[in-house]
């Protein structure tokens, strides 16, 4: 098997060219195969040994930015940020971190917006400082920066901010409604709106708390919180 390289670009980025192991876009198809077939271990462990290749691979002392535009090199972004979801779901909030940290290095565009998962990892690890550090990354035109906020102003204080919860009211109300809601069906009729062209606000903020169930799970006291107010 030829050695995967890094092919400089007029950008100032770099394009991932490998075969076999390293063809990533290979790897991330049947990362999805498995995923369908409800293989989900197999799918899981297929993407972190691709984090795992990827980790021995790239240089320590260089600065690397991945070519998006390059298909092999953005499977290897997206593969990085499914590892990274997968380890979020599980609890691993440290590794989850550390690949996130690692996504925004080699995508500093930030296309995935691996952020907005990364400050919810630091939440959750009670990582304060870090938290800050992204948390004005993360774009105020969506819900997911105002349940940050008033997650960590819960954990902070012990209250939730009037201000976040107002906007989150006033600006995002069907995500208000969802995070407050006792029920969250992934149902035929969620599915078929998340997966229009043009889905729903409803339909997203089901999505939003789907991929953060597990989390509440683990952090109940929070969205009590919310449901109280």
């Amino acid at each position: 098997m030829q050695k995967p390289q890094l092919k400089p670009t007029p950008d100032q980025t770099f394009e991932l060219i490998g075969s076999g192991e390293y063809d990533f876009v290979k790897v991330l198809s049947e990362s999805h195969a498995l995923q369908q077939r409800g293989e989900v271990e197999q799918a899981c462990n297929l993407r972190f040994q691709a984090f795992q290749r990827l980790m021995e691979f790239l240089p320590e002392e260089e600065e690397i930015i991945l070519e998006w535009n390059h298909r092999n090199s953005r499977a290897v972004l997206e593969l990085l940020y499914a590892s990274a979801v997968d380890h979020f779901l599980i609890g691993d909030y440290e590794l989850s971190a550390a690949m996130l940290e690692l996504l925004v290095e080699l995508d500093p565009e930030d296309h995935l917006e691996g952020t907005n998962l990364l400050a919810f990892d630091y939440q959750a690890m009670d990582e304060q400082e870090l938290f800050d550090e992204v948390i004005n990354d993360v774009s105020d035109k969506h819900a997911v920066r105002q349940i940050l906020l008033l997650w960590a102003g819960w954990r902070q204080q012990g209250k939730l901010p009037q201000g976040e919860l107002t906007r989150l009211r006033e600006r995002f109300a069907p995500y208000y409604k969802e995070f407050t809601a006792s029920e969250h069906p992934a149902d035929e009729a969620y599915l078929r709106a998340i997966e229009s062209e043009r889905p729903t606000p409803e339909a997203e903020a089901r999505e939003l708390w789907l991929q953060t169930e597990s989390l509440w799970e683990r952090f109940p006291d929070f969205i009590e919180a919310l449901r109280k107010s």
